[in-house]
């Protein structure tokens, strides 16, 4: 395998790849949920706000689940390197659906093949990515390194698409996004020769020893602290189920209540008038921004003698961040009186938005990675995903409930919850570590428990 610098040039294929995938993806989450509320003479459907806000959590649940389904071909039918470029022209075909689009249907036609094409490419590329290191101590570094292509892929395409929506229509973006992923296609099929062997053969005839052995690990019970660990893994997915359908809410606010004609937001900087768009792409610029610094920030921490934070503690502190940035949400509100509130307010409320995802997300697969018991990772991946499919169906409808009340009451309400809910974690924090860990200190066995 060729390298650039010290990592095979087949990760740099896969992480253009996510980079390109990004960049239509989310430019496309965000013109679903404009576009179908936007009146018909504008090019709109002029669908309802709720509506909008369904669609859009469609969209994010099952490009979520269908990596379960997708995974499994990967793991037993056709090598991963295959499918992802069908699973581009899948999103593809999505998304000229999405050009063409004159209806409910069409949308939901869109959703659908988006869905089916992520749970080709999603999952596969990460696989993939991991079978180009031979050293498992590259993986960490690696992975982050790609997670900054996917938020740059992020930045680019809400940035130039929300730019270009407002001279050149919501089809056309559209067109854009399907034309990004069929140049994705191509150049991952180009990049076929960078990745050796890795993704040619399903996963599972691929691994024959590892599936023969895991078989004879499953005929054993479950020892105590594997039932332990399952039982956090299961405790803490409730508390990342009220976060992610926060986390995701936010975004229909932005885009509908202050957003739009008859927002209550002044969007304006001197003559420009700045894209909802743009919301999106302070999200992506945060992590981009912020993850160095969280990284050395933890490390610092790290260095101290009681050590970093544990994973729960920074989960809880992630959880209270979504929650100061729901106060942020409701205080615009109630300080703009009968003015329309400055962007500043937006500002601050996306980036401390933003903070709090970056502190919760090691919550997730390095979480379960470190502590499900080998033989039923696969599932508890599942367990992981399968929460953030139903925060992501369940937002749309949340968000309805919340049309019902005040604005700035409503978002106290969930600023509430989700500092409370952040508190009980944080209470929590010596019982979920003694759950995970307290077997391995009681026989002296050292290990590394928190990242």
């Amino acid at each position: 395998m060729e390298n650039t610098g010290r990592r095979p040039f087949g990760f740099y294929v896969c992480s253009l790849a996510f980079t390109l995938e990004r960049f239509a993806f989310y430019s496309a989450k965000w013109l679903l949920a404009v576009f179908v509320v936007d009146s018909v003479v504008n090019g709109g459907l002029g669908l309802s706000a709720a509506d909008g806000a369904k669609m859009s959590a469609n969209l994010v649940a099952f490009t979520y689940l269908a990596p379960l389904i997708g995974g499994y071909i990967s793991d037993r039918i056709v090598g991963a390197r295959y499918l992802v470029p069908i699973g581009m022209v899948f999103m593809g075909a999505g998304y000229l659906v999405g050009w063409q689009a004159t209806s409910a249907t069409m949308v939901n036609l869109m959703i659908i093949l988006v869905s089916i094409g992520t749970g080709l490419f999603k999952c596969q590329t990460n696989a993939i990515t991991g079978r180009l290191f031979d050293d498992p101590r590259e993986l960490d570094s690696s992975f982050s390194i790609q997670y900054s292509f996917v938020n740059i892929g992020s930045f680019i395409g809400t940035t130039i698409i929300g730019l270009l929506v407002g001279t050149q229509g919501y089809a056309f973006c559209f067109l854009i996004c399907a034309i990004m992923m069929f140049i994705d296609a191509i150049w991952f099929i180009f990049g076929w020769r960078f990745l050796g062997e890795a993704g040619k053969k399903p996963f599972k005839i691929d691994e024959k020893k590892e599936i023969a052995e895991s078989k004879q690990e499953e005929k054993k019970p479950l020892t105590t602290i594997e039932k332990k660990r399952v039982a956090a893994i299961i405790l803490v997915s409730f508390f990342s189920i009220i976060f992610w359908v926060f986390w995701y809410l936010a975004y229909m606010p932005v885009y509908y209540y202050w957003g739009g004609v008859n927002g209550f937001a002044d969007w304006t900087i001197g003559n420009f008038e700045v894209p909802t768009a743009w919301f999106d792409s302070l999200n992506a610029l945060s992590c981009i921004t912020l993850g160095p610094i969280l990284g050395k920030l933890w490390t610092k921490l790290a260095s101290r003698p009681q050590g970093d934070l544990s994973m729960f503690k920074k989960t809880a502190l992630g959880m209270s961040l979504l929650g100061v940035s729901y106060v942020i949400f409701a205080m615009a509100d109630i300080i703009r009186g009968e003015n329309l509130a400055s962007l500043v307010w937006i500002f601050a409320f996306g980036v401390v938005l933003s903070l709090g995802e970056m502190v919760f997300s090691p919550l997730g697969n390095s979480f379960i990675s470190k502590f499900a018991p080998p033989r039923l990772l696969s599932t508890m991946m599942s367990v992981w995903v399968l929460v953030v499919f139903f925060a992501g169906k369940s937002y749309g409808w949340v968000y309805e409930f919340t049309l019902k009340f005040d604005f700035a009451s409503v978002y106290f309400v969930i600023a509430a919850i989700s500092i409370a809910a952040s508190v009980i974690l944080w209470s929590l924090d010596r019982k979920l570590n003694s759950l995970v860990i307290e077997d391995e200190e009681k026989n002296g066995i050292a290990e590394e428990v928190i990242a």
